[in-house]
């Protein structure tokens, strides 16, 4: 699959330059207004009580800030963050020595925790409930069991699939808070902030025509902007204007819906050759040449958030939209 300009993955630009243009506090953070209202009560509480912070959950796709929003939940407890992240953790005993070197009070972030593997799962629960490892040495007969109590920490989960946890687990949070799409205005603040830490000139109507093509993705915006910053500098006198962004997004090939080659591909294949369908999965993978998976967890999402996509029972239909976004007569 090849990296696409819009998508809501990191790539390895994007974490090396994301670090630096991360919020450090609640109040520098924008957008999530009702998931930032609830952390900061649920955060001023435990602090008056001397007690840590429930366990939390952070889930919705990727690229909407659950990294940063673990960041915060740190600095504004004033205690250290340790990440981590499902993939990484393959053993029991990689848990244990990661919770047995937690300071009281520590922040323990688990990136990607639905791919926790269960046996380590098994052992994340008694650590979550009672701040304690039950560890079985030895083997057969000369098996025992050994409890090693841990300092009190807040873990901090995140995850793109909330449904894919089992339900043990998911219970064990305290605080289960979903990330949304943001707004077009909210997403120009945000690209106005990262270009005034990248020292970039920007006018207002510019900011805005990132941000409407962004997905509603603070990732997919920043990544944009630093496109557009390469066109200002080569074509311009380094200041973003809005008939610059405009010129720089058309060349690459990102429309005002945020819609890129791809999307328009995979769109116009199914009007084209199966009257906008219904056609199955596979039949519309063979058509594009890319996997039928890859279409189902990449491509799809943002189709049928906009409403360009249905799933039915006999295959994908385009809508109407389509039609009037391409400038295409609705058939009959």
């Amino acid at each position: 699959m090849e990296e696409r300009l819009v998508a809501s993955d990191a790539n390895s630009e994007d974490i090396s330059l994301e670090y630096s243009l991360r919020p450090k506090f609640l109040s520098e953070y924008i957008g999530q207004d009702k998931v930032k209202d609830n952390l900061k009560v649920f955060i001023e509480a435990a602090k008056l009580r001397g007690e840590t912070l429930d366990h939390v959950l952070l889930y919705g796709p990727p690229g909407l800030g659950k990294t940063t929003l673990a960041a915060i939940i740190a600095n504004e407890m004033g205690v250290n963050l340790r990440t981590t992240s499902g993939p990484a953790i393959e053993r029991p005993g990689d848990l244990a020595a990661i919770l047995t070197s937690l300071e009281p009070g520590d922040v323990l972030f688990i990136d990607e925790i639905h791919r926790l593997h269960r046996s380590v799962e098994e052992v994340l629960y008694p650590a979550m409930e009672d701040y304690c490892l039950d560890i079985v040495i030895g083997k057969g007969q000369t098996a025992r069991s050994v409890r090693i109590d841990l300092p009190p920490f807040t873990l901090v989960g995140a995850t793109t699939r909330a449904g894919a946890l089992s339900a043990p687990l998911r219970d064990r949070f305290g605080v289960l808070s979903r990330l949304e799409y943001y707004l077009p205005a909210q997403l120009a603040q945000i690209v106005k902030r990262t270009a005034d830490i990248l020292d970039v000139e920007i006018e207002e109507e510019a900011s805005f025509e990132i941000a409407r093509r962004s997905r509603g993705t603070p990732r997919i915006a920043n990544r944009l902007l630093r496109r557009v910053r390469d066109f200002a500098q080569v074509r311009g006198d380094g200041t973003i204007t809005v008939a610059l962004a405009q010129e720089a997004l058309q060349l690459l090939q990102v429309d005002r819906l945020g819609l890129d080659h791809i999307d328009r591909k995979l769109l116009k294949g199914m009007i084209e050759k199966f009257r906008g369908g219904p056609v199955g999965l596979d039949t519309i993978a063979a058509t594009i040449g890319e996997e039928a998976q890859t279409i189902e967890d990449v491509y799809e999402p943002y189709l049928l958030q906009i409403g360009f996509l249905q799933r039915t029972p006999r295959g994908r239909v385009v809508t109407n939209l389509v039609y009037e976004h391409f400038g295409m007569e609705v058939p009959k």
